[in-house]
């Protein structure tokens, strides 16, 4: 029977289609096949959202040359031919990747399967930490690296005694506790389990070491460094064959700068060498409260907790106290537990009191001088690892800026912060230019508070005030030209981040004679501008050169490279004479930073900053030209004025939330008196 011409090539490419969609699939499985057997082509370990059986071979069986079997591998397929769709022919179904071999090792598929359960190792290991140790794991067959013949490794028990000997550097040897092995033979699941126990406890060391114990935003929000958080399988992969080295390694996450280690060996000193270990708890059964000089059969068990005798002593006067007796001495043990919790120090025991007894001390005994010893140690985490060999450093507590060249301090100087309402931001960045007679456009918040109101008011209110107005599609800006008055100063210095701040001139040159001089909107004000050039700029731009610019029009130099400022904040360090110095809290950081790592009392409720206020919006209000006499915007109600909501500042031992999105930068020249906070809403196009 004939074929009509239209249905033989209709055929015809039906048949190519099958045979490409054929060839498609020979060449995945040849893929998967390649991926198996050859491990040092696999995605690399960084990439925890690869597919695990891509990462890495599971095969359990050391390697041997002499008895290798080679996996034939499809040659390239001719290239896919497509075919038109056809409702008589089923579309093709994807197959899904077949889940990674189990290892046929008992010890390498007890690993494993401890991986796959959701069980945690740590309660704040993160989910991203975890998929890196099974990357890390996957790499080498599920194999063990700590435990070999029930036993810890070298490696194992160096960085051991590093993770018990982590107060040394501020940490909590609590918070990475190491499985005892025992001399009982353990069971394959005992292995694995003690086994990522330990890598979960070096990874988690490693990550607060570099500043990942707190999560920062619920601080403040102005509190935005960049945190070089070490990734869990680098960690693994560095620290695990370094044999007795291990522990040197570990440590070596810490902080190196000078100023850490001698807050490290003040906190030393302070401790005698001895870091405090955590209270004992006692589970006293339900009862009454109890008051002086009632009796009680727990009585005995609080005696026993607080190191009290069984019995006060007799006197001439009085007979020895029964064991039962809630004596004054019972009660001032109780007072003094109550005052450390954070309870109500009324030496009655409460059941408040009976239930705290029970628990762990999240805050052990600390003494003022020591938590801020270990706050500003974390503090330094929060610093890069390498400052630079050239940088600049600003403490904002302490109102100074410093120069270092080459490691060394070349000057310093006085500065103007924030207001407490306007923080300085606490961050580093890398300073790019400074430019001399620079301009000011006004920032939004500033400008629709002052200048609008005052324009309505009074049309030349702005120019009176040395100011220019530009009217452009219904939107309002205002400039104010370089000048001796100019709120900038003779030059700022540039280096750009989210915040819009940066260093400059200031024409009110009295306010550096004050002792407390948190007078800004944000910026740092410098004492000496020319001087401070002198020590940041190239040789050829000296401070005279740059004198000789006044007043000639707006000028642009750039850094032949780029220099790290870092923005700090140190309430307590060693001076260059050696001496220990304090600095009032400015901002109120510290008894945040206490709460949040378990150094103070309290409850973690506490209001948000007064710099956490909402970012001002870009888009100026569509106007008409003022009018004179126009009534002036009425003031928010007092009630919304006063209003501040609450949240909750994470303590070291809840889980790290998830950082906060970062905000699109602004205008370079936006800033000083008028504070960028994060998250700014994006400019108009008719803006500045």
């Amino acid at each position: 029977m004939g074929v009509t011409r239209s249905a033989s090539v209709a055929v015809s490419a039906l048949i190519a289609g099958c045979i490409g969609y054929g060839a498609h699939a020979q060449v995945a499985h040849a893929e998967v096949a390649h991926a198996e057997v050859a491990p040092a082509q696999v995605a690399a370990p960084d990439r925890p959202d690869a597919p695990l059986m891509q990462k890495a071979s599971v095969d359990p069986a050391p390697p041997d040359a002499s008895k290798t079997v080679p996996v034939p591998v499809a040659p390239p397929a001719a290239p896919e031919v497509a075919a038109p769709p056809s409702e008589s022919s089923p579309a093709p179904m994807a197959e899904a990747p077949p889940p990674p071999p189990v290892p046929s090792d008992p010890l390498g598929a007890a690993v494993a399967a401890r991986l796959t359960d959701p069980a945690p190792l740590l309660p704040r290991l993160t989910t991203k930490d975890r998929e890196a140790i099974q990357a890390f794991y996957a790499l080498g067959a599920f194999k063990p690296v700590w435990i070999v013949d029930g036993a810890y490794t070298a490696a194992a028990k160096s960085a051991a005694a590093r993770l018990a000997a982590a107060g040394e550097d501020g940490l909590k040897a609590a918070a990475y506790p190491v499985p005892v092995l025992g001399t009982q033979p353990l069971t394959e699941a005992q292995v694995a389990e003690a086994e990522l126990k330990l890598s979960a406890a070096v990874a988690l060391y490693a990550r607060d070491a570099r500043g990942g114990r707190i999560h920062l935003a619920s601080l403040s929000r102005l509190i935005t460094p960049t945190l070089d958080l070490p990734a869990a399988d680098a960690v693994l992969g560095r620290i695990a064959p370094a044999g007795a080295q291990a522990g040197a390694l570990l440590q070596a996450y810490n902080p190196s700068q000078a100023g850490y280690l001698a807050l490290k060996a003040r906190l030393a000193a302070a401790r005698g060498g001895h870091a405090p270990g955590p209270e004992p708890t006692v589970q006293l059964p339900a009862g009454p409260a109890l008051k002086l000089g009632m009796h009680d059969p727990r009585v005995p068990a609080l005696r026993a907790r607080f190191g009290l005798a069984s019995r006060t002593a007799g006197t001439l006067d009085a007979a020895p106290g029964e064991p039962d007796a809630y004596d004054a001495s019972v009660s001032a043990a109780v007072a003094g537990f109550q005052r450390r919790r954070g309870l109500p120090a009324t030496g009655t025991l409460t059941p408040q009191t009976v239930a705290a007894l029970g628990r762990p001390d999240a805050a052990p005994p600390s003494d003022d001088n020591e938590a801020a010893l270990l706050v500003n140690m974390e503090r330094w985490r929060w610093l890069p690892a390498d400052l630079g060999r050239d940088y600049v450093m600003v403490n904002i507590p302490e109102f100074q800026v410093r120069v270092f060249k080459d490691g060394r301090k070349r000057d310093e100087a006085r500065v103007i912060v924030g207001k407490t309402e306007s923080p300085t931001p606490i961050f580093s960045g890398l300073m790019e230019y400074a430019v001399v007679n620079p301009s000011w456009n006004v920032p939004p918040s500033i400008l629709k508070n002052e200048f609008l109101p005052g324009l309505a008011r009074d049309p030349n209110y702005a120019a009176r005030r040395g100011y220019e107005v530009v009217y452009r599609n219904g939107n309002v800006s205002v400039r104010q030209p370089p000048g001796e008055r100019n709120a900038l100063g003779f030059i700022k210095f540039m280096f750009p981040n989210n915040h819009a701040v940066y260093l400059h001139d200031t024409p009110n040159r009295s306010l550096f004679s004050g002792s407390r001089r948190a007078l800004s909107h944000g910026c740092v004000r410098v004492d000496d501008p020319f001087r401070f050039a002198d020590a940041v700029l190239p040789d050829a731009w000296s401070g005279e050169r740059l004198k000789k610019l006044i007043g000639k029009g707006e000028r642009t130099i750039r850094l032949a490279e780029k220099l790290p400022v870092h923005l700090a904040y140190f309430t307590a360090y060693i001076d260059d004479a050696g001496g220990y110095r304090t600095l009032p809290d400015l901002y109120g950081y510290d008894s945040r930073m206490k709460i949040a790592l378990g150094l103070a009392p309290g409850s973690l409720l506490v209001a948000k900053a007064s710099g956490d206020k909402p970012a001002p919006k870009l888009a100026a209000p569509k106007l008409p030209a003022p009018r004179l006499g126009a009534p002036r915007p009425s003031a928010a109600p007092a009630a919304e004025v006063r209003r501040r909501s609450v949240r909750e500042v994470r303590s070291v031992d809840a889980a790290p939330a998830r950082p906060a999105r970062t905000a699109a930068r602004p205008p370079a020249d936006f800033g000083e008196p008028g504070l960028w906070t994060p998250a700014p809403s994006r400019p108009s196009s008719g803006w500045w």
